[in-house]
């Protein structure tokens, strides 16, 4: 049996990452996969991509990841570019839409918001028709493989739901979780790349971390939503709510 680390929505909270990536090595996980908006939101992007590009298997694009790679108006997405840079950029624009894989016989799709795209949000209240959409292929995914188990980023709100024979999970946020302060990130266990069926499983883990000093952090390089930065974090609201 092998153990894969989800991870997801880290939003450049270093601290928040530095949290989860501790409690990963305890676990002894080596493999860890990124489902997207690694950047944006926090004040520490650049470290955070640098640390997710050294610690991640694949990463794969979200919403925030490729609307920083492109040309924007706001000026708080300016103070991104900025601090990001040419390179990380340009990271950020290739990384692909999805992962595919196999294990313990089951056909598992990883994207970050849906198969229709990185800005097709669908929440865990979604009507059930809207929900099994997860699970269908598109021209942004493999339409030869047609997946079983589906695991998406997006909400900041980790769940598991069962179709029949058919599993969709959310891993929740990193950085930015939206329903309760704590950083979230999921276990995926099976036989990896085995089309054998085989036990599997998935959990959800929660992790503490300092969410003052990542506060810290956006007051000291004065960051431009500092205010709203510090009121997600510590009330685990939506800015917009």
């Amino acid at each position: 049996m092998e153990k894969v680390a989800l991870i997801g929505d880290i939003h450049g909270n270093l601290p928040a990452f530095e949290a989860v990536l501790a409690d990963i090595d305890r676990r002894g996980i080596e493999r860890i996969i990124c489902l997207g908006d690694v950047a944006g939101k926090g004040p520490s992007g650049a470290a955070v991509v640098d640390l997710c590009r050294q610690r991640c298997a694949v990463t794969i694009q979200g919403n925030w990841d490729a609307g920083l790679a492109g040309i924007q108006d706001h000026p708080a997405f300016h103070w991104y570019q900025q601090e990001l840079g040419p390179e990380r950029l340009d990271w950020l624009g290739g990384l692909p839409f999805g992962f595919d894989f196999v294990m313990s016989g089951q056909r598992m799709r990883l994207v970050h918001a849906s198969p229709q795209g990185v800005n097709t949000r669908v929440h865990q209240s979604a009507p059930r028709e809207e929900l099994l959409m997860m699970f269908e292929t598109t021209d942004l995914t493999d339409r030869t493989f047609v997946p079983d188990i589906v695991g998406y980023a997006d909400i900041h709100t980790p769940f598991v739901r069962t179709f029949r024979q058919k599993m969709l999970f959310n891993v929740g946020s990193v950085g930015n979780p939206l329903d309760v302060p704590l950083a979230a990130w999921v276990v995926l266990e099976g036989m990896l790349d085995d089309p054998a069926p085989a036990p599997w499983g998935v959990q959800i883990v929660r992790v503490p971390y300092d969410i003052e000093r990542a506060i810290a952090d956006a007051q000291t390089v004065d960051f431009p939503e500092t205010e709203i930065w510090a009121r997600e974090l510590t009330t685990a609201r939506y800015r917009h709510e």
